[in-house]
């Protein structure tokens, strides 16, 4: 028999109507012969509810108190699910995360899953009965030993079925919500978004780290660690949705389902070189000039770094191979003469990169890379960092010396190494979804040493305190002093809590500074088949230009382009990236 594992979320058990029919739809699977487990969240905007009641009664409820009221809200969609489908005549019975086997760390309010311990379900589900999951919520053992309910964080429920089709070694994970799978982008602001049939599961990661909600990025870990079929569908169409796919099939690790190492990969690409443009005019069409003319000369740029300075003025540094440094440096040439601005190169350069998945939302991984390299003297040349790799350039005779300090770190197996491994994506489609990003904040952190470690303790005081970045850009330009800045954005949440993790740092850097920049938006594009398409990024900056936004900084990536552009440009940009790559063209 097929066994299946099918989230609803709260909009599809909002009423009892729509609880009926779910459970009409789940009857109508369990007729097929198929074999399910079913896992729901809280009706509606209960969590929500119950919050405000917490609030109204305490500013700062205790965490565990918080977790038993919320686990509430699922145990009524379940206990209301399964009368429903026994009335439609289905066996049914409904258990709570706890009830289920759902084990989680010791942890309140957002607790990664351990394991799930499946002979009760397997259990139930081989006696002919549908099991009803509540999801976000699972169990813990307290230092007495006593049990003590968890729950996951918000989006906790589409984890609970990812790890429950893990551990069930089901044949999908279907997760029903209210719109009909994954779109192009969001469609509240761009009214051609079209629907993406198939995508990676690395490109699901991208776009819900850009601020896609369909889907909540641990559970897409989950499916792309594990190997698990996961498809989005609508609740109130039989469409068949979009399906992630993942070439990853780890066995169920051991020390926690969630606690697996989240680097997974790493890749030394050597007989690289550098190209550094500064003090160039910050003005619309400057980038999309420069790369449509390496693109049309046949160039292909790897990495692209653009970094905003006071003075109207911008730096962008770029990548390509040894091969084509001289031919890079010509055009540069041809670039600066009309433009002005100064030109550096590097020959004899390496690019070492960390793979896995939600990598950047981990933010002690990012500084752990920068301070094993700098431990070893190793300088960086170059940062680039997404949501799924972090890639760095350093000289190529201390490549071998990184590689090793960085496999060791991570404890990375050989088979986990690659050295110039052929380029990925062919085939792929170059963009299948962009995404806008409105709550990021601009930072710079000025005159900081040039120098081995200066990356990692600028990550490592930020790691400690918790905040993640969402983009790092060293600046090519270096001050009289032989200083350089490094900016970056993170989420303007964590903007207050981001400077005082950091003046303890700047206090021993003699005139460094931060400073916040204008307020700002990020548009990103997003594709595996970015690495074996020339061109993208110029399309994708000669589309800003033509709607004649500026870019203020540029963050590159294996499979995806960032730009960041002012805060009341970011509808125009994501909607020019969008019809630039023709993603309103529905598939055939």
């Amino acid at each position: 028999m097929t066994l299946l594992v099918q989230k609803f979320g709260g909009t599809s058990v909002g009423s009892v109507e729509r609880i009926k029919a779910v459970a009409r739809r789940i009857a109508a699977n369990k007729n097929m012969g198929k074999e399910l487990v079913i896992v729901v969240s809280a009706m509606g905007h209960t969590t929500d509810e119950l919050t405000g009641l917490a609030q109204a009664i305490s500013s700062n409820p205790p965490q565990r108190e918080m977790d038993m009221l919320l686990a509430t809200g699922e145990q009524v969609s379940i206990a209301l699910l399964s009368i429903a489908l026994n009335e439609l005549g289905v066996q049914a019975r409904s258990m709570t995360g706890s009830q289920v086997g759902i084990v989680t760390e010791s942890s309140h309010g957002r607790a990664r899953i351990l394991e799930v311990r499946t002979e009760r379900i397997k259990a139930l589900v081989e006696e002919g009965q549908v099991v009803v999951v509540a999801g976000f919520q699972g169990t813990s053992l307290s230092s007495g030993g006593t049990a003590e309910i968890t729950t996951l964080g918000r989006g906790g429920s589409d984890t609970s079925a990812v790890a429950l089709a893990t551990a069930l070694n089901a044949e999908a994970c279907e997760i029903y919500t209210d719109v009909p799978g994954v779109l192009t982008t969001d469609p509240r602001k761009v009214q051609e978004a079209q629907l993406m049939s198939t995508l990676s599961c690395d490109e699901m990661l991208e776009l819900a780290s850009l601020g896609a909600a369909v889907l909540h990025p641990r559970a897409v870990e989950l499916a792309r660690n594990y190997g698990v079929t996961l498809k989005v569908k609508s609740s109130w169409t039989d469409e068949p949705g979009t399906t992630l796919t993942s070439k990853s099939k780890r066995s169920q690790n051991r020390i926690g389902l969630e606690l697996g190492r989240p680097v997974d990969g790493l890749e030394l690409v050597d007989k690289q070189a550098v190209l550094g443009l500064s003090h160039i005019p910050d003005k619309p069409g400057v980038a999309a000039d420069l790369f449509e003319k390496l693109s049309n000369q046949g160039v292909n740029v790897d990495l692209i770094i653009q970094a905003t300075h006071e003075g109207n003025s911008n730096d962008i540094t770029f990548t390509v191979d040894e091969s084509e440094l001289e031919n890079a440096r010509k055009i540069c040439e041809n670039v600066l003469q009309k433009i002005g601005g100064d030109l550096v190169s590097q020959s004899e350069m390496t690019k070492l990169s960390i793979s896995g998945a939600g990598i950047m939302g981990r933010p002690g991984i990012a500084a752990t890379l920068f301070d094993t390299l700098s431990r070893k003297g190793i300088n960086l040349r170059l940062i680039a960092t997404s949501e799924v790799k972090v890639s760095c350039v350093i000289n190529s005779s201390l490549g071998a010396k990184g590689l090793r300090a960085v496999s060791e770190a991570f404890e990375l197996d050989e088979n986990q190494v690659k050295i110039n491994p052929e380029v990925q994506g062919l085939g792929e489609p170059e963009v299948r979804g962009v995404a806008l990003d409105q709550a990021q904040a601009q930072v710079s952190v000025r005159g900081v040493p040039d120098k081995p470690g200066t990356a990692a303790a600028l990550c490592s005081a930020l790691a400690e305190a918790g905040i993640s970045l969402d983009g790092i850009v060293q600046s090519e330009r270096q001050q009289k002093d032989g200083s350089r800045d490094i900016s970056f954005t993170l989420k303007k949440n964590d903007r207050q809590q981001a400077g005082n993790a950091l003046s303890p740092l700047l206090a021993k850097w003699p005139g460094s500074q931060i400073k916040d920049g204008p307020a700002i938006t990020r548009v990103s594009a997003v594709g595996a088949g970015m690495p074996a398409t020339p061109g993208t990024a110029a399309r994708m900056f000669r589309s800003l230009a033509n709607a004649k936004i500026n870019i203020a900084m540029i963050a590159t990536s294996e499979i995806r382009t960032s730009c960041v552009v002012a805060k009341a440009d970011g509808l125009a940009a994501l909607q020019a990236v969008h019809n630039c790559f023709e993603l309103g063209a529905k598939e055939e």
